[in-house]
């Protein structure tokens, strides 16, 4: 398999962030030659080209601090990021991305996009630990491809290495570009080999390693810089001469964080799901002092009959007593079915069996809930269970995304290499403890396993797998082959540095995505817990640790190396482009704790609270003050005091803040139905305002599965897909589309000049110059918001020099990039537009091409919906459509039983979808209905398009019988963006030319406007 990689819109915005602070240096690449050494023969009539060094050009002195200031608090207020008051340094930047989003490879397209733009092209990447150098070494190496194709060239890349030299040679005399890795301690330790980098070497021509580097003026990366820059490290980075620092990490320390000019942090990357949804499974010791009876409740079974409940208890047999697993009804007396144990006698038959709180109660009071353990238990049980949990949900996962082509893996962290491997005297390797008891439950689980119609393929899959060969060990192995503890490198952090544990978890990581049994048996992966950074693999949907949780082991680092959306058997990334909406139903990491689901859960969310802690905790006035919000035409307008206040006060009035500032529930249900209401003031800037309050840290926001709480897995009803009605909707909406958009580039040229003569306009750049006096200190809180300070004078000085000639812009370019309509017809608008506005380039030539490129592309989407055109394909949904989905919810929180849907149960996303459902389920008029899935879409210009609903009317009842809706919470057309409006528009073309105008499609906010429609 072959890992493929895409263009991704957050790491193109990380990437064009750094750019973006030095728009305007001239693209150079200057030379130099080289320090020759002593000693040195000359070997060649290339002598001088043989000691041509190729350098960093060093920023222009046009390009001076206040301007490069002044760029980056523009570009940290359109990231929602604090503005910073001066430059820390020249230059340093900071990038917070959330593990698992891919910030190796943004960094390295980061590197390509300088050296486009300005020729920059000698990079060094400063790494914290092996672990992580390993890491993004593999990185460059399986994305070397992808990024040539996208950039006609190759970086050429090595890891430092103090016993080869001529490498560091190369770096300064190739005039490609040049990535040296290395490691921190490799030049920041007390060790030999650490200070050979600052000595003069025989062997190097008694030059120093350091000084040919820092001759290049190389960016530096740093990579995790939290743990590598302490203060010794901070002046060493200093004898590199780096031109820039950049620092990337998903955990930035909070007295580190210099010029921060883009952040995805883990709320923001979860949220939009740029990474896996986390669900836990938790196991709770009772502490029932009512009896020492060993009970544990696996899971309630709902389904149209009774509900079952799985339960594992004490057996008494011919060999011993051992745990055994059992489904059990209403009645179920487990005295007579443990080989009469007296532990049991006291009254432990099953009386009430709940799918609402998902317990189980006995005769004797005894009340137990899903995932609860009572009576006698060791920390050897409570791995065997962990180990079962992780096997039932590995197989729940399994069945699942086996018919998607994806391969599933668990991966276990133990402490201890004795409980995973032993060897005998012999020196032959033999199963610890826990080897053991993973393949006793493996086979126990899949020999019990109740098969459903059509798994043909997948009981076929797993028979072809052995309990002994479907699980591996990832550790360190010592001279004799053997698997031995890793050596802690952090003794604080726990974590190990072991090159051989991580070279063989980063050789196999490909064969470990091939789902064929004979090459890739293993689908379960146990390793040491020291080994928690620097690798992952994209398709790890368990991690369960089979250890004591600690203090000082972080449940973020627990979950991060399961974190990284997964990919198919065509090495295929599936995220949001692929699954659209159903990227949080397949990319789903289920933790197997060893504690409860509230406790493992408020530990994480502790966790982000303290990561993303520079983010304000409240709605306050202050919140929106100063921050600059875009309307639907993308002009540009900051927020001053009195506007601020007005949008703080209106969101009270609407009942979206409570008195602390906190969201309220009001909120949430608001969003997620489309009714969000501003100030009148910034109703055009909705979108903008939303963005801010959404900047806040709220708990509620970031809320992990419990993965024991979705008791309802939808079923479809045969029945109803066999009535006529069904089959008659189904076969008119069935068919696809192809689109055609055939515009006239001559008017858009027109039209595009018309909207940039009416509508663009530029700020001019100026500098304020403020001064004041501190009269007097009334109180500590005054002094921290500089309340002390009296303002007493200020000057503004506007910008004479934006545009200079040593400052180069590449407007066209620019223009093309931004829209993709092509070179003449850009210059064409240019051309065409006033001289007035054209001269707004001189004054602030980035906002001229945001603002142009946005008002170009607003007509270049009008020009669309006015001119697209489908046309039918004789390709077809299939039925199973309905059938690969699996769709799960909880009674009464997210899911509802349904008398008319496709399916027995509804899930619903909102109030708004809910009682849209309940009012079609008693509706007389209505034959059948179903929620489409996200597998049936149309393709539009502007992304794929999933409709929500699809309904069968009874002949004769309305006019219009078949008809496909969309539900808004709000039907205000100022209210549908215009991508939103193109993907509607391309709906109703794509129905109108498959149904021949038989299905009726429409937006509707409730059932009654759905009426309105159907019966005109």
């Amino acid at each position: 398999m072959k890992l493929q990689f895409k263009h991704q819109k957050f790491q193109a915005d990380a990437a064009k962030a750094v750019v973006d602070v030095f728009s305007g240096q001239p693209y150079l690449i200057p030379t130099y030659m080289m320090d020759r050494g002593y000693g040195y023969i000359q070997q060649s009539l290339t002598e001088d080209t043989d000691f041509t060094g190729f350098s960093n050009q060093k920023i222009v002195k046009e390009l001076n601090d206040d301007l490069i200031l002044y760029r980056i608090k523009k570009i940290q207020r359109d990231n929602q990021i604090q503005p910073s008051d001066k430059l820390e340094g020249r230059y340093n930047l900071t990038i917070e991305m959330e593990t698992g989003v891919g910030k190796t490879y943004t960094y390295i397209k980061t590197m390509y996009e300088l050296n486009k733009q300005y020729g920059w092209s000698k990079f060094i990447i400063v790494v914290p630990s092996i672990a992580i150098r390993e890491g993004v070494y593999k990185t460059f190496q399986v994305t070397q491809e992808h990024f040539a194709e996208e950039y006609g060239k190759k970086i050429r890349f090595f890891i430092y290495n103090s016993a080869q030299l001529t490498e560091i040679d190369r770096f300064a005399s190739d005039s490609s570009i040049n990535v040296m890795i290395i490691n921190s301690q490799a030049f920041n330790a007390k060790g030999k080999d650490a200070r050979r980098i600052y000595m003069k070497l025989d062997e190097f021509r008694s030059r120093r390693p350091i000084d040919i580097i820092a001759k290049t003026n190389p960016i530096l990366i740093i990579d995790e810089p939290q743990s590598v820059e302490g203060k010794q490290t901070k002046e060493s980075l200093k004898q590199f001469n780096p031109l820039m620092i950049l620092r990337y990490s998903a955990t930035h320390k909070s007295d580190s964080i210099y010029n921060m000019i883009y952040r995805l942090d883990a709320l923001e990357a979860y949220n939009k799901h740029l990474v896996k949804k986390i669900s836990v499974k938790g196991i709770t010791e009772s502490g029932s002092t009512a009896t020492e009876s060993y009970v544990y409740l696996e899971s309630i079974n709902l389904s149209k009959s009774v509900p079952t409940a799985t339960i594992q208890f004490d057996y008494k047999g011919a060999k011993g007593i051992r745990k055994i697993t059992r489904v059990v009804s209403e009645g179920y007396n487990l005295y007579d079915n443990s080989g009469q144990m007296e532990e049991y006698k006291d009254g432990f038959v099953v009386s009430r069996i709940d799918g609402r709180d998902d317990s189980v109660e006995f005769l004797n009071g005894v009340k137990i809930y899903a995932g609860d353990v009572i009576g006698k238990v060791n920390e050897e049980q409570l791995r065997r269970i962990q180990i079962r949990e992780t096997i039932l949900s590995h197989i729940e996962r399994e069945r699942d995304l086996f018919y998607k082509g994806i391969k599933v893996l668990s991966l276990f962290f133990i402490d201890e290499v004795a409980k995973y491997k032993q060897y005998d005297a012999s020196g032959n390797p033999i199963n610890g403890i826990y080897a053991d008891m993973f393949e006793e439950e493996y086979k126990d689980i899949v020999d019990n396993l109740q098969t459903k119609f059509g798994e043909d393929e997948y009981l076929n899959y797993i028979n072809a797998i052995s309990e002994s060969s479907t699980h591996a060990g990832y550790f360190s192995i010592d001279k004799k082959g053997k698997m031995v503890d890793s050596k802690l490198k952090d003794k604080k952090e726990k974590t190990s540095d072991d090159v051989d544990a991580f070279d063989l978890i980063m050789k196999n990581k490909e064969l470990l995505l091939d789902r064929d049994p004979k090459k890739s048996p293993v689908r379960f992966i146990f390793s040491h817990s020291a080994l928690r950074e620097g690798w992952d693999n994209p398709n790890v949907f368990q991690i369960c640790t089979l250890k004591q949780s600690s203090s000082d082991v972080r449940k973020r680092q627990e979950v991060g190396r399961g974190l990284r959306l997964c990919v198919n058997q065509d090495g295929e990334r599936m995220d949001t482009n692929v699954l659209g909406n159903d990227v949080h139903n397949v990319n789903v990491l289920t933790v197997i704790a060893s504690e409860s689901y509230d406790s493992f859960a408020k530990g994480l969310q502790a966790e982000i609270a303290e990561a993303v802690a520079d983010r304000p905790k409240s709605i306050t006035p202050e919140l929106f003050i100063g921050k600059v919000i875009k309307d639907i035409h993308n002009n540009e307008q900051v927020i001053d005091d009195k506007l601020g206040r007005a949008i703080h006060y209106d969101l009270i009035v609407n009942g979206y803040i409570d008195k602390t500032g906190a969201l309220t529930d009001k909120y949430y249900d608001d969003k997620s139905n489309g009714l969000i209401q501003v100030a009148d003031e910034v109703d055009d800037s909705k979108d903008a305002v939303i963005g801010i309050i959404d900047s806040i840290y709220d708990s509620k926001s970031i809320q992990f599965e419990n993965a024991r709480s979705n008791n309802i897995e939808l079923q479809l009803d045969k029945d109803k897909v066999s009535m006529p009605e069904f089959k008659a909707l189904w076969e008119k909406i069935n068919s696809k589309s192809v689109y055609v958009v055939d515009f006239d580039t001559h008017e858009l040229v027109r039209n595009a000049i018309s909207a940039l003569d009416s509508k663009l306009r530029v700020s001019k750049i100026f500098y304020k110059v403020e001064a004041g006096t501190m009269k007097q200190i009334k109180s500590k809180e005054e002094l921290e918001t500089s309340g002390s300070f009296v303002k007493e004078a200020a000057s503004t000085y506007g910008s004479k020099n934006a545009v200079s000639s040593n400052v180069k812009y590449d407007l066209i370019g620019k223009l093309v990039d931004e829209t993709g309509l092509t070179r003449k017809a850009i210059i064409q608008i240019l051309q065409g537009i006033e001289s007035a506005v054209f001269n707004q380039f001189k004054d602030n030539p980035e906002e001229f091409i945001i603002k142009a490129a946005s008002l170009i592309n607003d007509e270049k989407a009008t020009a669309i919906i006015e001119h697209i055109t489908y046309d039918v394909l004789d390709e077809k949904y299939d039925t199973n459509v309905f059938t690969d989905p699996t769709i799960k919810g909880r009674l009464g929180t997210n899911a509802m039983k349904a008398n008319k849907h496709l399916y027995d149960h509804i899930v619903y996303d909102s109030t708004n979808e809910k009682n849209f459902a309940s009012e079609l389920d008693i509706n007389s008029d209505v034959a059948v209905y179903v929620k489409l899935p996200d597998g049936f879409y149309i393709s539009t210009p502007v992304g794929r398009y999933n409709p929500d609903w699809a309904i069968a009317f009874y002949e004769g009842t309305v006019k219009h019988i078949y008809f496909v809706a969309e539900t808004k919470g709000s039907m205000n057309s100022m209210q549908l963006r215009l991508i939103e409006e193109s993907k509607l528009h391309c709906a109703k073309e794509h129905f109108k030319a498959i149904s021949k105008g038989d299905v009726v499609y429409d937006v509707v906010d409730s059932y009654k406007s759905l009426l309105d429609i159907v019966t005109k």
